[in-house]
């Protein structure tokens, strides 16, 4: 099935500088972002606490919550809504894992009653320590770490037959983030040191669909966090099993550039690499446009049918595969032009191949 006539030719790669601002004010914003608000509003998952799900017969204020928590020490805990208003659920957050035995329930439960005069349901208590939530989230780091590294370098041996830099490169890395770790340095300061050496390997060994693809995922996954920090959403374990989706499905959408590409580039040598490009974008588009509709159909049905638990992991999805679509075509591809030195001489342009 085709939806983009046949023979179209979009000049993409001609308003690659309109793509290049446009990336970089997102990741401006969703970096400044992240410094304002000193990183993502990681849940419990990572930071450890405890967390209440409570839900009253009756419509009660979140004052009236408050009044019961602080009548049992727990004063300094957040309270906001969840789900739909006429639910009348409550989740309780407290910084501090609690003991959370038989008595935990009954003990808030009895609290929560006596403030709001109506009958609380304890529907979920979760509880994670702090050292806990240190682990998940190092590991976490690691799993976002590893997975972009591995990908790109499957993406230079497999599109440039360089499986030997490849190797070099991953044992490079390897030894950067085994030097740095001796300095006990924090782990998000380690990984952002591992990206900048494998960015710049990949430019000093010309490594262009990997570095294409390496810039691309990054640009993902930062603008991603950036807009659901901006959202004031809660960064837990199911957001970062999105994120690694998010890599997955990006980098599929990128890879089936890169095929055609590459087919193209054999098959029209005499042609421009700017022109080959453009050609590639346009004869994908097709399939990249059913592509992220269908996906997105999915998403928006899990975002408003599928209920409060799955809702932020259905938002952060629908972030990503908007962001890993655009990125397909405005970062991943023109960035084989900035590696190959630029735009292709006036005379070699798309418009000029397509006249």
């Amino acid at each position: 099935m085709e939806i983009i006539k046949p023979g179209i030719n979009f000049d993409f790669i001609g308003r690659r500088y309109l793509g290049y601002g446009i990336s970089a004010l997102l990741l401006i914003a969703s970096l400044l972002t992240l410094v304002i608000n000193a990183g993502p509003n990681f849940g419990i998952d990572f930071v450890g606490g405890t967390i209440v799900q409570v839900q009253f017969d009756r419509k009660v204020k979140i004052a009236d919550v408050k009044t019961g928590l602080d009548q049992i020490g727990l004063g300094g805990s957040a309270v906001q809504r969840f789900g739909a208003a006429e639910h009348n659920e409550f989740l309780i957050r407290t910084n501090d894992p609690l003991s959370t035995g038989d008595d935990f329930s009954e003990h808030i439960s009895s609290a929560l009653s006596a403030s709001t005069d109506a009958a609380p349901e304890i529907r979920r208590v979760e509880m994670v320590g702090p050292q806990v939530g240190e682990t998940l989230r190092e590991k976490a780091l690691f799993a976002l770490f590893y997975a972009l590294l591995f990908i790109t370098i499957y993406i230079s041996g497999r599109f440039e037959m360089k499986w030997m830099l490849s190797a070099a490169t991953a044992g490079a890395l390897i030894g950067a983030v085994y030097l740095f770790s001796l300095f006990n340095v924090s782990i998000p300061f380690l990984i952002l040191v591992a990206l900048i050496v494998s960015l710049v390997l990949f430019y000093q060994l010309h490594l262009r669909f990997a570095m294409g693809a390496t810039v691309a995922l990054i640009h993902d996954v930062t603008i991603t966090v950036g807009v659901f920090t901006l959202l004031g959403k809660e960064f837990s374990l199911p957001i970062v099993a999105a994120l690694l989706t998010i890599i997955g499905y990006s980098l599929n959408d990128t890879i089936i550039v890169f095929d055609r590409i590459r087919e193209n580039l054999r098959r029209h040598n005499r042609s421009s690499l700017e022109g080959n490009i453009n050609r590639s974008i346009n004869e994908t588009l097709s399939r990249t446009i059913l592509t992220s509709a269908t996906t997105l159909m999915v998403l928006l049905c899990l975002f408003f049918l599928g209920g409060d638990i799955i809702h932020d992991f259905a938002l952060a999805m629908i972030i990503g595969v908007v962001i890993g679509t655009y990125s397909s075509v405005f970062v991943a591809s023109p960035m084989l032009l900035f590696m190959a030195g630029g735009a292709a001489p006036p005379q070699r342009t798309a418009a000029s191949e397509a006249a």
